[in-house]
């Protein structure tokens, strides 16, 4: 099948049926600029007069597509993506080798004629006609050019593609008189330069830096007069004349071209001759483009940040305007990821968790005060291939994430309690918390539809020796269903459905949370970002940050370098700086004390949260210090593992937990990330402890079973997942845990929130 030139240039066939036209083009060309046309040349023209005069007189020339080079708040590279790879050079930069042997190939009377080149059609007409078919083209390099401006605004626009290429005589004619403003206005030097950036070479390399690059790892500037002819004849028919797939065929053009440029004057024979023997030298370097090529395990925040971009209104009015910049490349952008954070999450993904493992990891840390996203990562690299993913665990579905995020278990309550504090109630508020009760009905919702429990369904607590009255604190360590359910009845799920509000919690589809009371209980699927930028306003004292992952762009555009303006956080009050400090006294007994022992940082300030959720499909920790959160979840993308009896990271787990994966996890990843930073304490609450002997009879032993079975796992009682102390495992968090409850007892319609599409059936603990 005959080859085509760069740009959509013609077969031989299509060339021999349309060279006529050309022809015709000329008399359009030569009324066009008010020379006269001659004989039958102008007559034929004399139709298409007046669309040429019609045309607009200026060619607006886009931006060259180049790429753009993605950076960590340090300045050091984490990718470079590009739709089109080029480097644009000044001609300077640019080997003279290179520069005549294009210009002998391609248009040998370049600098002798105007934008159209009439000698030259009349010789190829000549010369076409005597061979009987296509022996020789007509198009001047600044046609060349101007075509190859027509693609490049084109796209990746398949439909404007094609209009760009069109063999009519409309756009022939189009294609010429942008010419005629081009040669006058830019100049030789400039249009061949303009060229020489913008033309194909093959193998994904637009323009002569990145062919250079491709074919023999040098620069354009550095080029030998071989390289420079291998180059220039790759361009009529990158296809064809490639090196890589056909050394024979590329080395006859390139001698092609050598002659060529002796003929010329351009070398001297001997030189030619000398050229001509030389290997092809090749020294190729594969392309490396997009997030799949980022260091340091970024690819999943490079693609966050692509995202970012394209769903941004501060980059453009609408998603297509945004694409076409991103697209056009030249850009620097600097990003808030924090190198030593992303590798310490890294590192610790690597070490709990293994990327055959059935199940997956994901981790987000986050700056408390700036929402900056210092670090994003996965156990399962980036990509399409075996134990690899391209769905980024941590993010919502409109930056590349989970269609509906993760049930998130225990890891909600806390934003049910400064709700309730928020409300009034006190952090020594207590509740009867029974092991069984019925759920409380009505329950108020914002409008004036409470939600009801119409068939008088009971809730449990994981075991018969867990009952109460608990306080809050012991209620938040131990995870306790029937205090938070109470909680919730006693303030309504407005409060609650405000206070998430507030911190931005929003389901991973987009949507708001549903006004149901399994949210006290984490059965919504959310995103670790979302968890960790909602925790992180509790260590700012109640201030929420949106999630900023760019700090700086800049943009290359011709010579130019510009800024764009890049979007920024938004600080708000979620809460009264008392709540925030209540909250945060309470979740230091999380990790002190409570369900979160194993993650709990030893040479600093921490709280957190562990959460698991139904039928243990996920685990979660969330947790924080005075400078950093994290959010780490544990499970399947598609929900369909149990983590019981489950090798994790070559470690094996009868039962898995909150604080017993994921909660290592964070441990390791704020460890490393937060080295050599302040260890800042929180402002505290003191919340006066419950009365002693409350606690007595109760069953606690020194692995912090609270009574809830013994450690050959007897004991567990309904729902036990619902209970973030045991993370429905029969144990807190630390202990050894017992099987899956068997539900014996039904719930309440719309108690839990199951998630479609294999994304759970809802929270449990």
């Amino acid at each position: 099948m005959p080859k085509k030139r760069s740009g959509g240039g013609l077969s031989a066939t299509q060339q021999a049926a349309k060279f006529l036209g050309v022809s015709v083009l000329a008399g359009a060309v030569l009324a066009g600029i008010a020379l006269p046309a001659v004989g039958a040349l102008g007559l034929a023209a004399k139709g298409s007069v007046e669309s040429f005069d019609e045309l607009p007189a200026n060619l607006k020339t886009p931006p060259l597509s180049q790429r753009t080079t993605i950076l960590d708040a340090e300045g050091g590279m984490i990718a470079s993506v590009y739709s089109r790879d080029r480097t644009v050079l000044d001609l300077k930069d640019i080997s003279p080798y290179m520069q005549k042997a294009i210009v002998a190939i391609e248009d040998a009377r370049f600098y002798q004629h105007g934008a159209v080149d009439l000698k030259g059609i009349l010789r190829a007409l000549n010369k076409n006609a005597q061979s009987g078919g296509v022996s020789e083209g007509a198009s001047t390099l600044t046609q060349q050019y101007v075509k190859n401006v027509f693609v490049e605004e084109a796209g990746d626009d398949p439909t404007k593609v094609a209009q760009a290429t069109q063999q009519t005589l409309g756009r022939k004619i189009k294609e010429l008189k942008f010419a005629i403003q081009v040669e006058e206005e830019l100049g030789k030097k400039k249009i061949l330069e303009n060229y020489l950036n913008i033309t194909f070479f093959g193998q994904q390399a637009y323009g002569v830096e990145a062919a250079a690059q491709r074919y023999f790892s040098k620069s354009a500037k550095d080029l030998k007069l071989q390289e420079a002819a291998l180059l220039a004849g790759i361009v009529q028919s990158p296809s064809r004349y490639d090196p890589i797939n056909d050394e024979a065929e590329a080395t006859k053009r390139r001698n092609v071209v050598l002659q060529r440029m002796a003929d010329l004057g351009d070398v001297s024979q001997q030189e030619a001759d000398a050229a001509k023997k030389a290997p092809l030298g090749l020294k190729v370097h594969r392309p490396e483009n997009g997030c799949i090529t980022a260091v340091k395990g970024a690819s999943f925040f490079c693609e966050y940040v692509k995202h970012v971009f394209l769903n941004d209104p501060v980059f453009g009015k609408n998603r297509e305007a945004r694409a076409k910049i991103w697209n056009r490349g030249g850009l620097t952008i600097k990003t808030t990821m924090d190198p030593k954070a992303q590798k310490s999450v890294q590192a610790s993904l690597k070490q709990h968790v293994y990327k055959s493992d059935k199940v997956a990891a994901a981790a987000t840390l986050v700056e408390p005060g700036t929402g900056k996203v210092l670090a994003m990562g996965q156990s399962k690299p980036y990509g399409s291939g075996k134990n690899q993913t391209e769905l980024n665990y941590s993010v919502d579905a409109a930056y590349g994430g989970s269609n509906f995020g993760f049930p998130t278990g225990s890891t909600f309550k806390p934003f049910v309690a400064a709700a309730a504090l928020e409300e009034g109630r006190p952090p020594t508020q207590e509740y009867s918390s029974p092991y069984q009760m019925e759920y409380p009905s009505p329950v108020q919702t914002c409008d004036s539809k409470p939600w009801t429990n119409l068939r008088g369904e009971k809730l449990e607590n994981e075991s018969e020796s867990e009952h109460g009255p608990y306080r809050l604190r012991k209620a938040m360590e131990l995870s306790v269903n029937t205090y938070f359910v109470q909680m919730i009845a006693d303030i309504g799920l407005c409060p609650v459905v405000n206070m998430t509000d507030h911190l931005q919690v929003r389901q991973g589809n987009g949507d708001k949370l549903p006004e149901r009371p399994a949210i006290a209980l984490g059965s919504v699927g959310l995103s670790p970002l979302t968890m960790a930028s909602a925790y992180a306003a509790f260590a700012s004292r109640g201030m929420y940050c949106t999630p900023v992952a760019i700090e700086a762009i800049t943009q290359r555009v011709g010579d130019q370098q510009k800024t764009l303006e890049v979007p920024k956080s938004t600080c708000s009050r979620a809460m009264s700086e008392k709540t925030a400090d209540t909250v945060n006294s309470l979740l230091q007994g999380v990790v002190d004390s409570g369900t979160g022992k194993e993650a709990g940082l030893t040479s600093r300030d921490s709280a957190g949260k562990t959460g698991t959720t139904d039928e243990r499909r996920n685990a979660w920790f969330v947790g924080y210090t005075p400078n950093l959160s994290g959010a780490v979840w544990v499970g399947s993308a598609t929900q369909k593992v149990k983590m019981r009896n489950i090798y994790i990271g070559g470690q094996y787990h009868d039962l898995v937990y909150g604080g017993r994966v994921p909660g290592p996890i964070w441990r390791d990843a704020m460890s490393g990330a937060l080295e050599g930073k302040p260890a800042d304490q929180f402002h505290t609450v003191h919340i006066p402890d419950e009365d002693e002997d409350r606690d007595k009879g109760r069953g606690d032993d020194d692995d912090d079973d609270h009574g809830r079975g013994d450690d050959n796992g007897n004991g567990d009682g309904f729902i036990g997942g619902l209970v973030g102390g045991a993370n429905g495992g029969g144990a807190a968090d630390g202990g050894t845990g017992g099987p899956e409850p068997d539900p014996s007892v039904s719930i309440p319609e719309g108690f839990w929130r199951g998630q479609s599409n294999g994304n759970g059936t809802g929270g449990r603990g």
